[in-house]
C-alpha cells in the first residue's frame, strides 16, 4: 500500500491515493494519536474539511475523495497514569500538556467528539452484559441515517453534489436542517462566547446537536441537543 512520508499521500513523482483516500466512505482509525508524525497529522487538516486530498506534484495536481469518519485514540499523557490515583503521573499535568500539544488546534477543532474512556478494572470484566446490545445501537444509527438520507435527497438541487449525512451539510442548508429553537440558539451564542469557539467549532456543534436530534427521532434541534454537543467538545489541559 503506497503511503509516502506524510502518511497520507505517496511520495513519489507519480500521485497514488493514500490511507485517507483509501478509506473514502468508511472509517480511518489512527490509535496512539500523539505518535504520529506531526505533518502526517497536518496533512488530515484539509481532507478532514473538504472530504477531498490534492496532492501537489511537479507535473500537476491530483485531487483524491477523502470523506471520512475520523476516529482517533490516546492516552492523556506518555505513561498514561494521569487519571489513576494508584499509578500517579510524577509530572501531572505539564506531563499531560506536553503530551497534547503534539496534536495542533486546528486538528482538534476538526474532531466533533472527545470522549474520556475510563481504564476497565478487573472487577467489571465479571459484570452482566449491557441490556443495549451493539445490535441495537446499529439499527438506531441506520435510522438516524435513514432520516438523514431522505432530508438531503429532498433538498438537494439536481445537478449538485449528494450529500447524505449532516456531516456533509454547510453554509445556508446546514442553517437551515439545524436552526436550534430559541433556548437551543441562546446556549449555544453564550457557549460559543465563553468556550471562544472557532467559526468551524460553531459549524460543528451544530452539526452533532442535529444528529443528536435525529437519534432521537426529532424533528426540531432542541436546548438539550445543543448542551449535549457542547459536551464533547475538546477540554483543554491548563
Amino acid at each position: 500500500m503506497p503511503v509516502g512520508k506524510d502518511g497520507v499521500f505517496d511520495s513519489g513523482v507519480r500521485a497514488k491515493p493514500g490511507e485517507i483516500s483509501l478509506a473514502h466512505q468508511g472509517v480511518l482509525f489512527l490509535d496512539e494519536l500523539p505518535e504520529f508524525a506531526r505533518p502526517t497529522l497536518e496533512a488530515l487538516r484539509q481532507p478532514l474539511e473538504t472530504g477531498r486530498a490534492t496532492v501537489a506534484r511537479a507535473n500537476g495536481h491530483v485531487t483524491y475523495p477523502a470523506r471520512v469518519q475520523l476516529v482517533a485514540a490516546m492516552n492523556p499523557c506518555r505513561c498514561g497514569h494521569l487519571d489513576d490515583p494508584a499509578q500517579a503521573c510524577g509530572r501531572a499535568p505539564k506531563c499531560a500538556a506536553d503530551y497534547q500539544s503534539k496534536i495542533s488546534g486546528p486538528l482538534f477543532d476538526r474532531i466533533d467528539l472527545h470522549v474520556d474512556v475510563p481504564a476497565v478494572k478487573a472487577s467489571d470484566l465479571s459484570l452482566p452484559p449491557p441490556r443495549e446490545t451493539s445490535a441495537i445501537v446499529a439499527a438506531r444509527v441506520a435510522r438516524a441515517r435513514g432520516i438523514q438520507a431522505a432530508r438531503y435527497a429532498a433538498l438537494t438541487k439536481p445537478g449538485h453534489p449528494t450529500i447524505r449525512t449532516n456531516a456533509e451539510a454547510d453554509g445556508e442548508l446546514l442553517e437551515k436542517v439545524a436552526a436550534p429553537e430559541a433556548p437551543g440558539r441562546a446556549l449555544l451564542t453564550e457557549a460559543a462566547d465563553r468556550l471562544r469557539l472557532s467559526a468551524r467549532g460553531y459549524h460543528r456543534v451544530l452539526r452533532v446537536a442535529r444528529t443528536l436530534a435525529d437519534m432521537e427521532g426529532s424533528d426540531t434541534v432542541r436546548r438539550v441537543h445543543i448542551a449535549e454537543a457542547l459536551s464533547y467538545r475538546r477540554v483543554v489541559v491548563r
